[in-house]
């Protein structure tokens, strides 16, 4: 990961990325559930009966669209944080489907989610398992532009 910011000497590119990232989520879980919501009178109400799947296929599209056309949800860019590759560059549309993928297993199976956690808490860079696995890194937008 040479292409990224050292954490060490430029802390300024991952401090508090880890809290905002939280907050992120939670806005965009929010967002989520209420375009859900705003899907079931399109489906004649029937999405009631599905409404996990449905709220798993909204938060998947909406996180693919989302970071491949800014490299950052709409959660993420409130808290002025985005997502870079291994090589600096920002998430086109494959890289946005593979880390939705990534963080939409590590959902659906709740011991990778708590190691996705730990290691957001306790790496230098705030990474997640998917990131990790995927050589990608959420920093502060701010130190990015500067």
């Amino acid at each position: 990961m040479t292409h990224l910011p050292d954490p060490f000497t430029q802390s300024q590119f991952y401090d508090g990325v880890a809290i905002k990232r939280l907050l992120a989520w939670v806005v965009d879980t929010v967002l989520i559930v209420l375009v859900a919501v705003a899907v079931l009178p399109f489906t004649a109400f029937t999405g009631i009966f599905f409404f996990p799947f449905l709220i798993l296929v909204v938060g998947f599209v909406y996180r693919t669209v989302t970071l491949a056309g800014g490299s950052a949800t709409w959660g993420m860019r409130l808290f002025a944080i985005e997502f870079r590759t291994m090589h600096g560059e920002r998430f086109d549309l494959g890289t946005a489907f593979a880390h939705t993928l990534g963080y939409t297993i590590s959902l659906a199976m709740f011991p990778a989610q708590v190691v996705s956690i730990i290691l957001m808490l306790t790496t230098s860079r705030g990474q997640g398992l998917t990131d990790h696995v995927l050589g990608t890194v959420a920093m502060n937008r701010r130190a990015i532009l500067a």
